[in-house]
């Protein structure tokens, strides 16, 4: 069974650090593209950052720049996304997200992405 499994999330002040972890089951991330997407209720789901597994080549939401970093280890099939000065906007439920298309499908649609986690709650209070 393919399965995309996340950690890390939880309750964190403005200002502080979460590290999310995805690690794959049922399948390696190698030539695939990770990403991480985010939903608050009753907004769309927006692309946070994706990455090439393979390559390490990343791509991020100009709201998250120099704030989050996507990051992978290959022996663990696990990639991770630091995400620091957190903000009450970063609110939200952090999917995984992985597809066997290339690093330039981007943040731009969530159907392009061919596995999804079930999410972890990240809430950042003022």
């Amino acid at each position: 069974e393919v399965q995309l499994v996340e950690s890390g999330g939880g309750l964190v002040q403005a200002g502080g650090s979460l590290r999310l972890s995805c690690t794959a089951s049922g399948f390696t991330f190698d030539d695939y593209t990770i990403g991480w997407f985010r939903q608050a209720p009753g907004k769309e789901r927006e692309g946070v950052s994706c990455i090439s597994f393979s390559d390490g080549t990343t791509y991020y939401r100009d709201s998250v720049k120099g704030r989050f970093t996507i990051s992978r280890d290959n022996a663990k099939s696990t990639v991770y996304l630091q995400m620091n000065s957190l903000k009450s906007e970063d609110t939200a439920v952090y999917f995984c997200v992985a597809s066997s298309g290339p690093l330039s499908i981007g943040l731009r649609s969530p159907s392009k992405y061919d596995y999804w986690g079930q999410g972890t709650q990240v809430t950042v209070s003022s």
